[in-house]
């Protein structure tokens, strides 16, 4: 199996105001298999990504299988870095669909 990023996101953890992720779910993509959860820190990721390390979303499906969801992308808006599935210029994180820890 092909990797489909350095590192897979599973779950957030958002601040009390919704728009901006304070902790990831991550798990390692070994090409074989998603292993090796871990919680780390918004800055990790932001500085893991400016280092050239992938991010993609992953998803478990109804019989435990995961599935490869979006890249994510670092976006730069007035001078701030945020953390989204998409490239809209809208301040703030954004992550569909990925369930809360």
């Amino acid at each position: 199996m092909e990797k489909w990023a350095d590192y897979l996101i599973s779950a957030v953890k958002t601040n009390s105001d919704q728009k901006i992720v304070d902790f990831f779910e991550v798990n390692y993509d070994s090409g074989n298999m998603v292993c090796q959860k871990q919680i780390i820190s918004r800055r990790e990721v932001i500085d893991n990504i400016k280092k050239g390390f992938t991010y993609s979303t992953v998803f478990k499906t109804a019989t435990g299988k995961w599935r490869k969801g979006d890249k994510v992308n670092l976006i730069m808006i007035d001078g701030e870095n945020y953390l989204r599935t998409n490239k809209k210029p809208d301040p703030q994180d954004q992550f569909d669909n990925l369930p809360e820890f």
